[in-house]
């Protein structure tokens, strides 16, 4: 199959925007995805594909942590930043929203509708793409907030459509 088709057809797939994180401040290390999923809850574990030639993969795989905050409806100021449509890069995208730590050290969003702390537990290289598989140390909830969407090719906010 042609990689524009399949692009066009997975685009008709609603997916949670998440910004994947990893580093210290000063050497910090971020990107928009959508391709995360829960693998397991016992233990709990999470699933995150990130593109071999992202700064932030080799991050991963030097620090072995990283987190995954999935944005809340109010945050695509930030997804847009961490997606590289604004033109920053590393430590300059922690500028927009406020980042925390929890157990692991790797940075945590204040405010996304959810954010896990995560302890890289393997990793499967499959042509382009890394599979991480993070066992989750902590996590936080923010109940009150609206999911961000993907959905063909564009931002959505599931309380105003």
């Amino acid at each position: 199959m042609d990689g524009a088709l399949y692009r066009a057809i997975m685009r008709h797939q609603a997916g949670a925007v998440t910004v994947i994180a990893v580093g210290e401040p000063g050497a910090r290390n971020g990107l928009t995805a959508t391709a995360v999923c829960s693998l397991s809850d016992d233990p709990p574990t999470i699933l995150a594909c990130i593109r071999q030639t992202a700064r932030t993969h080799d991050a991963i795989n030097r620090l072995g942590v990283f987190s995954v905050n999935l944005l809340a409806s109010d945050q695509q100021e930030i997804a847009e930043v961490f997606s590289g449509n604004r033109g920053l890069m590393g430590e300059n995208r922690f500028r927009k929203g406020r980042w925390t730590t929890l157990v692991t050290g790797a940075p945590i969003l204040e405010g996304a509708l959810a954010s896990l702390d995560c302890r890289l537990e393997e990793q499967h290289r499959f042509a382009t793409h890394s599979i991480f598989i993070g066992g989750v140390q902590d996590g936080r909830v923010r109940a009150d907030a609206e999911p961000l969407l993907y959905f063909r090719g564009d931002y959505w906010d599931i309380g105003s459509r």
